[in-house]
């Protein structure tokens, strides 16, 4: 692929995705080329990943992280959010076995390059799935969680936290973390 996006039917997404060594996401005809990830992401997705499964150990909920394809039916997307939590029981596409339809929680760990478009158009994309209740957004450079609830139809509710002393509540997943948890062990350079 000598450019970062392209034309092409699901199909053809599909043929690409299996043949390829990297992730693409597919966008209603465009396949584009998921940026790859720096340490600090990779540190922040797999702190989550710990608490997240900890916390949610022997309850009806899958925690999924990078490789797991998510369909967003009514946008004709086909995309792989940092970390994705499901009630179970899981809702895959008809007819696959690799792509799940029914997140109540999505994280995406922000970076210079998709901090925008986690923030706009995923994120309006996000909000067509029926289940989808709660969105965070965890800021690799600094800390910083911007966190979106959904509190009414077409209503959702913005919190935002700086301070690693907090203690952050999920309500899809009836649960509590800790910021200083989502960056332990983060050493903070220049974007």
């Amino acid at each position: 692929m000598k450019d970062d996006k392209t034309v092409a039917t699901v199909e053809e997404y599909f043929e690409w995705e299996f043949s390829s060594q990297e992730r693409y996401e597919y966008a209603d005809g465009e396949i584009r080329l998921l940026a790859g990830g720096t340490p600090n992401h990779n540190f922040v997705v797999g702190n989550l990943l710990v608490v997240l499964k900890s916390l949610l150990k022997n309850q009806y909920y899958d925690v999924f992280v990078l490789a797991q394809r998510l369909w967003l039916r009514d946008r004709n997307i086909y995309t792989y959010p940092d970390i994705m939590v499901l009630k179970q029981p899981i809702e895959l596409q008809e007819g696959r076995t690799d792509t799940v339809m029914n997140p109540c929680l999505i994280a995406e760990v922000l970076s210079t390059s998709t901090k925008d478009y986690d923030r706009s158009e995923k994120f309006l994309a996000y909000r067509t799935v029926a289940a989808f209740r709660e969105y965070l957004l965890i800021d690799q450079y600094q800390i910083h969680v911007e966190h979106y609830v959904k509190t009414a139809a077409n209503q959702w509710l913005l919190s935002e936290y700086k301070d690693p002393e907090v203690t952050l509540n999920l309500s899809s997943v009836n649960l509590q973390l800790k910021i200083a948890d989502l960056y332990e062990n983060i050493e903070f350079t220049a974007a």
